[in-house]
């Protein structure tokens, strides 16, 4: 479900702080629901997925989306069939 568009997107403030400071190019982080603001752009996100962080270079196709959204959870491995 949506957020509402009267209270704007979401982002977590203490991420908002660390990506405002100067000449920061990457920062760490485990929050998946943050919205991408145009700020974010060319810089890298490591984004935690449960197990470790994958690494998000933000362009300006990801703008509107959440960070979790480029940080698979799961990794798809075979469906069942023959062993070879």
């Amino acid at each position: 479900m949506a957020r509402s568009s009267k209270k704007g997107p979401w982002t977590d403030a203490k991420l908002l702080k660390k990506l405002s400071a100067s000449d920061v190019k990457s920062v760490r982080t485990y929050s998946r629901a943050s919205t991408i603001y145009p700020e974010f752009v060319g810089k890298t996100i490591h984004v935690h997925n449960g197990k470790k962080f994958i690494p998000v270079y933000v362009t300006e196709n990801m703008v509107g989306h959440k960070l979790g959204e480029f940080s698979p959870t799961r990794i798809f491995k075979a469906h069942g069939g023959k062993q070879k």
